[in-house]
Protein backbone atom coordinates (compact mmCIF):
# COMPACT_ATOMS: atom_id res chain seq x y z
CA UNK A 1 0.00 0.00 0.00
CA UNK A 2 1.06 3.69 -0.96
CA UNK A 3 2.61 5.21 2.06
CA UNK A 4 1.05 8.66 2.90
CA UNK A 5 4.09 10.48 1.77
CA UNK A 6 3.60 9.01 -1.19
CA UNK A 7 0.13 9.90 -1.66
CA UNK A 8 0.80 13.72 -1.30
CA UNK A 9 4.19 13.61 -3.12
CA UNK A 10 4.32 16.68 -5.65
CA UNK A 11 3.65 15.62 -9.39
CA UNK A 12 6.43 16.62 -11.85
CA UNK A 13 7.26 19.93 -13.36
CA UNK A 14 6.48 18.37 -16.68
CA UNK A 15 2.81 17.35 -15.92
CA UNK A 16 2.39 21.21 -14.91
CA UNK A 17 3.89 21.74 -18.31
CA UNK A 18 1.36 19.63 -20.37
CA UNK A 19 -1.21 21.04 -18.04
CA UNK A 20 -0.43 24.85 -20.08
CA UNK A 21 -0.47 23.04 -23.47
CA UNK A 22 -3.92 21.69 -22.71
CA UNK A 23 -4.91 25.36 -21.80
CA UNK A 24 -3.84 26.27 -25.14
CA UNK A 25 -5.79 23.38 -27.14
CA UNK A 26 -8.82 23.95 -25.11
CA UNK A 27 -8.97 27.94 -25.43
CA UNK A 28 -8.86 27.80 -28.90
CA UNK A 29 -11.27 24.73 -28.69
CA UNK A 30 -14.29 26.76 -27.26
CA UNK A 31 -12.80 30.31 -28.19
CA UNK A 32 -14.80 30.19 -31.12
CA UNK A 33 -18.44 30.14 -29.52
CA UNK A 34 -16.94 33.59 -28.28
CA UNK A 35 -15.82 35.64 -30.81
CA UNK A 36 -18.59 33.94 -33.32
CA UNK A 37 -19.85 36.97 -34.71
CA UNK A 38 -16.53 38.90 -35.42
CA UNK A 39 -15.60 36.02 -37.37
CA UNK A 40 -18.89 36.26 -39.39
CA UNK A 41 -18.84 39.83 -40.02
CA UNK A 42 -15.09 39.71 -41.04
CA UNK A 43 -15.73 36.79 -43.57
CA UNK A 44 -18.91 38.05 -44.95
CA UNK A 45 -21.18 34.50 -44.02
CA UNK A 46 -23.84 33.86 -41.75
CA UNK A 47 -22.92 33.17 -37.91
CA UNK A 48 -25.15 30.13 -38.51
CA UNK A 49 -21.76 29.05 -41.14
CA UNK A 50 -19.18 30.36 -39.17
CA UNK A 51 -20.49 27.67 -36.79
CA UNK A 52 -19.52 24.83 -38.92
CA UNK A 53 -15.81 26.16 -37.34
CA UNK A 54 -16.70 24.80 -34.36
CA UNK A 55 -18.13 21.19 -36.15
CA UNK A 56 -14.68 21.28 -37.87
CA UNK A 57 -12.83 21.35 -34.88
CA UNK A 58 -14.91 18.78 -32.94
CA UNK A 59 -14.49 16.74 -36.06
CA UNK A 60 -10.93 17.10 -36.15
CA UNK A 61 -10.23 15.93 -32.61
CA UNK A 62 -11.87 12.75 -33.22
CA UNK A 63 -10.17 11.59 -35.98
CA UNK A 64 -7.00 13.01 -34.98
CA UNK A 65 -6.13 11.82 -31.94
CA UNK A 66 -6.10 8.34 -33.08
CA UNK A 67 -4.62 8.97 -36.63
CA UNK A 68 -2.28 11.52 -35.44
CA UNK A 69 -1.22 8.77 -32.34
CA UNK A 70 -0.29 6.12 -34.80
CA UNK A 71 1.21 8.61 -37.34
CA UNK A 72 3.35 9.71 -35.28
CA UNK A 73 4.18 6.66 -32.97
CA UNK A 74 7.57 5.96 -33.60
CA UNK A 75 8.71 9.40 -33.01
CA UNK A 76 10.13 10.41 -30.12
CA UNK A 77 7.93 11.78 -27.50
CA UNK A 78 8.96 15.04 -26.76
CA UNK A 79 9.39 15.53 -30.77
CA UNK A 80 5.82 14.83 -30.78
CA UNK A 81 4.62 17.60 -28.50
CA UNK A 82 6.67 20.11 -30.01
CA UNK A 83 5.60 19.63 -33.61
CA UNK A 84 1.74 19.15 -32.68
CA UNK A 85 2.38 22.72 -30.90
CA UNK A 86 4.13 23.53 -34.10
CA UNK A 87 1.00 22.70 -36.35
CA UNK A 88 -1.29 23.80 -34.07
CA UNK A 89 0.66 27.77 -34.47
CA UNK A 90 1.22 27.52 -37.94
CA UNK A 91 -3.15 26.71 -38.14
CA UNK A 92 -3.76 29.83 -36.31
CA UNK A 93 -1.51 31.57 -38.64
CA UNK A 94 -3.01 30.58 -41.75
CA UNK A 95 -6.38 31.65 -40.54
CA UNK A 96 -5.25 34.75 -39.11
CA UNK A 97 -3.82 35.33 -42.81
CA UNK A 98 -6.58 34.46 -44.66
CA UNK A 99 -10.06 36.19 -45.66
CA UNK A 100 -11.60 33.22 -46.97
CA UNK A 101 -14.61 30.80 -45.06
CA UNK A 102 -13.16 27.69 -46.77
CA UNK A 103 -8.93 28.31 -45.54
CA UNK A 104 -9.93 29.44 -42.11
CA UNK A 105 -12.20 25.96 -41.65
CA UNK A 106 -9.38 24.05 -43.26
CA UNK A 107 -7.07 25.89 -40.88
CA UNK A 108 -9.28 24.56 -38.10
CA UNK A 109 -8.92 21.39 -39.36
CA UNK A 110 -5.60 21.61 -39.36
CA UNK A 111 -5.14 22.87 -35.71
CA UNK A 112 -7.60 20.06 -34.42
CA UNK A 113 -5.74 17.20 -35.66
CA UNK A 114 -2.67 18.92 -34.44
CA UNK A 115 -4.47 19.34 -30.60
CA UNK A 116 -6.05 15.66 -31.01
CA UNK A 117 -2.53 14.09 -31.58
CA UNK A 118 -0.79 16.64 -28.61
CA UNK A 119 -3.94 15.20 -26.11
CA UNK A 120 -2.72 11.60 -27.10
CA UNK A 121 1.07 11.59 -26.10
CA UNK A 122 0.82 14.06 -23.66
CA UNK A 123 -1.92 11.44 -22.10
CA UNK A 124 0.70 9.00 -21.84
CA UNK A 125 3.78 11.48 -20.84
CA UNK A 126 1.78 12.57 -17.97
CA UNK A 127 1.18 9.23 -16.42
CA UNK A 128 4.35 7.74 -17.34
CA UNK A 129 5.92 10.87 -15.21
CA UNK A 130 3.81 10.85 -12.26
CA UNK A 131 3.72 7.24 -11.84
CA UNK A 132 0.78 4.48 -11.29
CA UNK A 133 0.00 6.01 -8.27
CA UNK A 134 -0.32 9.46 -9.36
CA UNK A 135 -1.73 8.80 -12.51
CA UNK A 136 -5.41 9.95 -12.73
CA UNK A 137 -3.62 12.83 -10.16
CA UNK A 138 -1.43 14.02 -13.21
CA UNK A 139 -3.88 13.74 -15.62
CA UNK A 140 -6.50 15.76 -13.23
CA UNK A 141 -3.62 18.50 -13.97
CA UNK A 142 -3.66 18.24 -17.79
CA UNK A 143 -7.30 18.22 -17.89
CA UNK A 144 -7.08 20.85 -15.44
CA UNK A 145 -5.65 23.55 -18.51
CA UNK A 146 -8.33 22.41 -20.49
CA UNK A 147 -10.94 23.86 -17.45
CA UNK A 148 -9.20 26.54 -16.32
CA UNK A 149 -9.77 27.87 -20.62
CA UNK A 150 -13.10 28.50 -19.78
CA UNK A 151 -12.62 30.29 -17.05
CA UNK A 152 -9.67 32.39 -18.01
CA UNK A 153 -8.78 31.28 -21.62
CA UNK A 154 -12.32 31.79 -22.89
CA UNK A 155 -13.45 35.01 -21.62
CA UNK A 156 -9.95 37.02 -22.15
CA UNK A 157 -9.47 35.69 -25.70
CA UNK A 158 -13.66 36.68 -26.30
CA UNK A 159 -12.69 40.64 -24.73
CA UNK A 160 -9.60 40.54 -26.95
CA UNK A 161 -11.53 39.40 -30.08
CA UNK A 162 -14.24 42.08 -29.72
CA UNK A 163 -11.19 45.22 -28.62
CA UNK A 164 -8.93 44.09 -31.54
CA UNK A 165 -10.79 41.83 -34.07
CA UNK A 166 -10.84 37.97 -34.01
CA UNK A 167 -7.19 37.96 -35.12
CA UNK A 168 -5.66 39.11 -32.64
CA UNK A 169 -6.76 36.36 -30.67
CA UNK A 170 -5.46 34.06 -33.19
CA UNK A 171 -2.33 35.72 -33.39
CA UNK A 172 -1.69 35.70 -29.39
CA UNK A 173 -2.49 32.08 -29.20
CA UNK A 174 -0.04 31.65 -32.25
CA UNK A 175 2.84 33.00 -30.28
CA UNK A 176 1.48 31.25 -26.88
CA UNK A 177 1.90 27.98 -28.85
CA UNK A 178 5.35 28.72 -29.57
CA UNK A 179 6.51 29.56 -26.09
CA UNK A 180 4.93 26.56 -24.52
CA UNK A 181 7.12 24.31 -27.68
CA UNK A 182 9.87 25.92 -26.97
CA UNK A 183 9.46 25.11 -22.87
CA UNK A 184 8.23 21.69 -23.96
CA UNK A 185 11.25 21.31 -26.01
CA UNK A 186 13.41 22.06 -22.84
CA UNK A 187 11.83 20.40 -19.69
CA UNK A 188 9.77 17.15 -21.57
CA UNK A 189 12.71 14.15 -20.86
CA UNK A 190 13.67 12.57 -24.03
CA UNK A 191 12.53 8.80 -24.43
CA UNK A 192 14.47 8.31 -27.36
CA UNK A 193 13.72 6.79 -30.74
CA UNK A 194 10.64 3.89 -29.80
CA UNK A 195 11.59 1.43 -31.91
CA UNK A 196 9.64 -1.04 -30.17
CA UNK A 197 6.48 0.56 -31.04
CA UNK A 198 3.89 -0.66 -33.43
CA UNK A 199 0.63 -0.27 -35.33
CA UNK A 200 0.41 -4.07 -34.31
CA UNK A 201 0.60 -3.92 -30.54
CA UNK A 202 -1.19 -0.55 -30.05
CA UNK A 203 -4.62 -2.42 -31.74
CA UNK A 204 -3.60 -5.61 -30.19
CA UNK A 205 -4.73 -3.67 -26.87
CA UNK A 206 -8.01 -2.65 -28.60
CA UNK A 207 -9.34 -6.16 -27.79
CA UNK A 208 -9.31 -5.76 -24.10
CA UNK A 209 -13.28 -4.99 -23.06
CA UNK A 210 -12.60 -3.02 -20.52
CA UNK A 211 -11.17 -0.56 -22.58
CA UNK A 212 -14.29 -0.09 -24.71
CA UNK A 213 -16.14 -0.22 -21.71
CA UNK A 214 -14.42 2.59 -19.96
CA UNK A 215 -14.61 4.59 -23.37
CA UNK A 216 -18.30 4.04 -23.60
CA UNK A 217 -18.91 5.50 -20.17
CA UNK A 218 -16.56 8.65 -20.82
CA UNK A 219 -18.67 9.23 -23.82
CA UNK A 220 -22.22 8.72 -22.49
CA UNK A 221 -21.05 10.84 -18.93
CA UNK A 222 -19.40 13.52 -20.76
CA UNK A 223 -21.66 13.91 -23.54
CA UNK A 224 -24.79 13.94 -21.33
CA UNK A 225 -23.22 16.90 -18.86
CA UNK A 226 -22.07 18.66 -21.94
CA UNK A 227 -25.54 18.34 -23.86
CA UNK A 228 -27.18 20.07 -21.16
CA UNK A 229 -24.36 22.65 -20.70
CA UNK A 230 -23.87 23.07 -24.48
CA UNK A 231 -27.63 24.73 -24.51
CA UNK A 232 -27.85 26.06 -20.92
CA UNK A 233 -27.33 29.82 -22.50
CA UNK A 234 -31.63 29.83 -23.11
CA UNK A 235 -32.69 27.81 -20.17
CA UNK A 236 -30.73 30.56 -18.23
CA UNK A 237 -31.95 33.66 -19.74
CA UNK A 238 -35.89 31.90 -21.00
CA UNK A 239 -36.54 29.89 -17.82
CA UNK A 240 -34.22 31.05 -14.81
CA UNK A 241 -34.65 34.80 -15.73
CA UNK A 242 -30.55 35.51 -15.60
CA UNK A 243 -30.28 38.42 -17.29
CA UNK A 244 -27.82 38.28 -20.32
CA UNK A 245 -24.73 40.08 -19.17
CA UNK A 246 -24.60 37.66 -16.22
CA UNK A 247 -24.70 34.78 -18.25
CA UNK A 248 -20.67 34.27 -18.77
CA UNK A 249 -20.39 35.27 -14.74
CA UNK A 250 -22.46 32.13 -14.45
CA UNK A 251 -19.99 29.95 -17.44
CA UNK A 252 -17.11 31.20 -15.28
CA UNK A 253 -19.17 29.81 -12.10
CA UNK A 254 -18.94 26.19 -13.99
CA UNK A 255 -15.75 26.49 -15.61
CA UNK A 256 -14.45 27.06 -11.96
CA UNK A 257 -16.94 23.85 -10.80
CA UNK A 258 -15.17 21.90 -13.84
CA UNK A 259 -11.71 22.81 -12.52
CA UNK A 260 -12.24 21.64 -8.97
CA UNK A 261 -13.88 18.56 -10.70
CA UNK A 262 -10.63 17.49 -12.49
CA UNK A 263 -8.62 18.05 -9.42
CA UNK A 264 -10.85 16.00 -7.32
CA UNK A 265 -11.79 13.28 -9.80
CA UNK A 266 -8.06 12.96 -10.15
CA UNK A 267 -6.79 12.67 -6.82
CA UNK A 268 -9.42 10.33 -5.89
CA UNK A 269 -9.35 8.20 -9.11
CA UNK A 270 -5.88 6.94 -8.17
CA UNK A 271 -7.17 4.87 -5.55
CA UNK A 272 -11.19 4.15 -6.20
CA UNK A 273 -11.45 4.65 -10.03
CA UNK A 274 -14.29 3.04 -10.43
CA UNK A 275 -15.92 4.40 -7.33
CA UNK A 276 -15.15 7.97 -7.99
CA UNK A 277 -16.50 7.78 -11.85
CA UNK A 278 -19.48 6.16 -10.86
CA UNK A 279 -20.06 8.45 -7.57
CA UNK A 280 -19.77 11.39 -10.46
CA UNK A 281 -22.09 9.63 -12.78
CA UNK A 282 -24.84 9.63 -10.36
CA UNK A 283 -24.27 12.98 -9.18
CA UNK A 284 -24.65 14.40 -13.10
CA UNK A 285 -27.61 12.48 -13.45
CA UNK A 286 -29.56 13.68 -10.19
CA UNK A 287 -28.12 17.63 -10.82
CA UNK A 288 -29.43 17.43 -14.34
CA UNK A 289 -32.67 15.99 -12.94
CA UNK A 290 -33.15 18.80 -10.45
CA UNK A 291 -31.90 20.64 -13.32
CA UNK A 292 -35.94 20.59 -14.90
CA UNK A 293 -38.34 21.25 -11.69
CA UNK A 294 -35.70 24.09 -10.08
CA UNK A 295 -34.53 26.01 -13.64
CA UNK A 296 -37.48 28.17 -13.09
CA UNK A 297 -35.44 29.91 -10.14
CA UNK A 298 -32.23 31.57 -10.91
CA UNK A 299 -30.18 30.76 -7.65
CA UNK A 300 -30.71 26.88 -7.67
CA UNK A 301 -30.31 26.78 -11.09
CA UNK A 302 -26.85 28.63 -10.67
CA UNK A 303 -25.55 26.21 -8.41
CA UNK A 304 -27.00 23.72 -10.40
CA UNK A 305 -24.33 24.88 -13.19
CA UNK A 306 -21.52 25.04 -11.04
CA UNK A 307 -22.15 21.28 -9.71
CA UNK A 308 -22.93 20.23 -13.38
CA UNK A 309 -19.39 21.31 -13.87
CA UNK A 310 -17.91 19.31 -10.75
CA UNK A 311 -19.25 16.38 -11.38
CA UNK A 312 -19.41 15.88 -14.82
CA UNK A 313 -15.60 16.86 -15.48
CA UNK A 314 -14.47 14.53 -12.40
CA UNK A 315 -14.62 11.84 -15.05
CA UNK A 316 -11.98 12.29 -17.79
CA UNK A 317 -8.84 12.52 -15.99
CA UNK A 318 -9.80 9.14 -14.28
CA UNK A 319 -11.14 6.87 -17.18
CA UNK A 320 -7.95 8.26 -19.22
CA UNK A 321 -5.97 7.24 -16.85
CA UNK A 322 -7.73 3.52 -16.74
CA UNK A 323 -7.47 3.90 -20.80
CA UNK A 324 -3.49 4.15 -20.20
CA UNK A 325 -3.46 1.42 -17.79
CA UNK A 326 -5.74 -0.92 -19.43
CA UNK A 327 -3.73 -0.65 -22.48
CA UNK A 328 -0.35 -2.17 -21.09
CA UNK A 329 2.60 -1.30 -23.09
CA UNK A 330 0.76 0.24 -26.15
CA UNK A 331 -0.64 3.06 -24.43
CA UNK A 332 -0.74 5.81 -27.27
CA UNK A 333 -3.70 4.19 -29.47
CA UNK A 334 -5.92 3.86 -25.79
CA UNK A 335 -4.93 7.45 -24.88
CA UNK A 336 -6.04 8.90 -28.18
CA UNK A 337 -9.20 6.90 -28.46
CA UNK A 338 -10.06 8.00 -24.78
CA UNK A 339 -9.60 11.66 -26.17
CA UNK A 340 -11.79 10.60 -29.00
CA UNK A 341 -14.79 9.15 -27.00
CA UNK A 342 -14.82 12.33 -24.90
CA UNK A 343 -15.40 14.59 -27.81
CA UNK A 344 -17.91 12.11 -29.46
CA UNK A 345 -19.80 12.04 -26.65
CA UNK A 346 -19.99 15.92 -26.82
CA UNK A 347 -20.95 15.95 -30.51
CA UNK A 348 -24.01 13.13 -29.85
CA UNK A 349 -24.99 14.38 -27.05
CA UNK A 350 -25.63 17.91 -28.36
CA UNK A 351 -26.89 16.87 -30.91
CA UNK A 352 -29.85 14.89 -29.79
CA UNK A 353 -30.22 17.78 -27.03
CA UNK A 354 -30.36 20.05 -29.92
CA UNK A 355 -33.34 18.19 -31.45
CA UNK A 356 -35.04 17.94 -27.94
CA UNK A 357 -34.61 21.72 -27.57
CA UNK A 358 -36.99 21.86 -31.03
CA UNK A 359 -39.33 19.28 -29.71
CA UNK A 360 -42.46 19.61 -27.38
CA UNK A 361 -39.79 19.32 -24.22
CA UNK A 362 -38.76 22.78 -24.96
CA UNK A 363 -36.00 24.20 -22.74
CA UNK A 364 -35.50 21.62 -20.66
CA UNK A 365 -35.04 18.70 -23.34
CA UNK A 366 -31.43 19.09 -22.73
CA UNK A 367 -31.17 18.87 -19.22
CA UNK A 368 -33.85 15.27 -19.78
CA UNK A 369 -31.59 13.89 -22.88
CA UNK A 370 -28.29 14.57 -20.44
CA UNK A 371 -30.03 12.73 -17.60
CA UNK A 372 -31.02 9.97 -19.22
CA UNK A 373 -27.11 9.69 -21.18
CA UNK A 374 -25.03 9.78 -18.21
CA UNK A 375 -27.77 7.33 -16.41
CA UNK A 376 -27.02 4.93 -19.36
CA UNK A 377 -23.36 5.44 -18.38
CA UNK A 378 -23.94 3.94 -15.25
CA UNK A 379 -24.21 0.57 -17.61
CA UNK A 380 -20.47 0.01 -18.99
CA UNK A 381 -19.46 1.33 -14.96
CA UNK A 382 -21.24 -1.96 -13.65
CA UNK A 383 -19.91 -3.95 -16.36
CA UNK A 384 -16.33 -2.74 -15.20
CA UNK A 385 -17.42 -3.53 -11.64
CA UNK A 386 -18.63 -6.81 -12.52
CA UNK A 387 -15.54 -8.16 -13.86
CA UNK A 388 -13.90 -6.24 -11.50
CA UNK A 389 -11.46 -4.95 -14.14
CA UNK A 390 -9.54 -2.51 -12.09
CA UNK A 391 -8.61 -5.02 -9.27
CA UNK A 392 -6.65 -7.05 -12.38
CA UNK A 393 -3.08 -6.86 -12.12
CA UNK A 394 -0.94 -5.74 -15.22
CA UNK A 395 2.08 -7.79 -16.84
CA UNK A 396 4.81 -5.64 -16.26
CA UNK A 397 5.59 -3.73 -19.48
CA UNK A 398 8.98 -2.81 -21.03
CA UNK A 399 7.98 0.19 -22.90
CA UNK A 400 10.45 3.65 -22.01
CA UNK A 401 8.61 5.73 -19.69
CA UNK A 402 5.81 3.82 -19.16
CA UNK A 403 6.13 1.08 -16.91
CA UNK A 404 2.59 0.20 -14.73
CA UNK A 405 4.23 -2.38 -12.03
CA UNK A 406 1.60 -5.09 -10.69
CA UNK A 407 1.67 -3.80 -7.17
CA UNK A 408 0.71 -0.04 -8.48
CA UNK A 409 -2.04 -1.65 -10.04
CA UNK A 410 -4.01 -3.88 -7.82
CA UNK A 411 -4.18 -0.04 -5.42
CA UNK A 412 -6.94 0.47 -7.72
CA UNK A 413 -9.74 -0.72 -6.27
CA UNK A 414 -13.28 -0.33 -6.32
Amino acid sequence: MSSPSEKSAKLPFVVYLLGVGAFLMGTTEFIIAGILPEIASDLGVSVARAGLLITAFAIGMIVGAPVMGLATLRLPRRSTLVLALGVFAAGHVIAALSSSFTVVFAARVLSALATGAFWAVASVVATAAAGPAASSRAMGVMVSGAALATVVGVPVGTWAGQAVGWRGTFWALTVLAVLAAVLIGRFVPADGQRATASVRSEFAALRQGRLWLSMSATALITGGAMAAFSYITPLLTERAGISETAVPLVLIGYGVGALAGTNLGGRLGDRKPLTTVTAAAISAALILLLLIPLSRMAVPTIVLVVLLGLAGMSVPPVVTSLAVRFAGNAPTLAAALAVSSFNTGIALGSWIAGSALDSSLGLTGPALVGAVMVTLGLAPLAALGAIRATHTPEAPTTTPGVELPQADMRHATL
